[in-house]
C-alpha cells in the first residue's frame, strides 16, 4: 500500500506530528472516511524510511485523540464518529484565529475592520466552492 505521505525535511516539527497532520487532512477533506484502513505501522515506517517508534507514536496520539482505532491483528482505521470532521476542522481553525488575532493587534485593527475583512474573505471562499 502506498500511502502518499510526504515528509518535509524543512519542517521543524517532529515527523510524528507531520504524519498526524496528514491523517487529519485526509479525513477533513473526505478522502478517508469511517473505517478507512491506515497503512500498518511497519509498512508506513518502511515507506517513509523512519523508525517504527515514530509511526507508532503518531498512531498512539491519533488513537488517544479519538481519530483512529487500532485492533490487535486487524490494524488501524478511521473511527466512525459523526463529529470527527468538525473536530478536525475546528482544531485547524483555532490556531488560525489566534494567528489572525495577533496580526490584528500588531496592525492595530479595530474589531469592526477585522470583521469586515473576514466577512469579505469568507464571501470569496464561498464563491470559489
Amino acid at each position: 500500500m502506498h500511502s502518499g505521505f510526504v515528509l518535509a525535511k524543512a519542517d521543524p516539527r517532529p515527523i510524528y506530528l507531520q504524519i498526524i497532520e496528514q491523517v487529519h487532512q485526509r479525513i477533513a477533506l473526505g478522502d478517508w472516511t469511517a473505517g478507512h484502513p491506515l497503512p500498518s505501522i511497519r509498512e508506513l515506517s518502511a515507506e517513509l524510511r523512519v523508525s517504527v517508534i515514530t509511526v507508532k507514536r503518531a498512531y498512539f496520539e491519533l488513537e488517544r485523540d479519538g481519530v483512529i482505532t487500532t485492533r490487535q491483528g486487524k490494524g488501524s482505521e478511521v473511527v466512525d464518529a459523526p463529529d470527527l470532521v468538525t473536530r478536525l476542522l475546528d482544531s485547524q481553525l483555532t490556531p488560525a484565529i489566534e494567528t489572525l488575532a495577533h496580526l490584528a493587534v500588531q496592525m492595530d485593527l479595530t474589531i469592526d475592520t477585522l470583521h469586515d475583512r473576514l466577512a469579505e474573505a469568507i464571501r470569496r471562499a464561498k464563491e470559489q466552492e
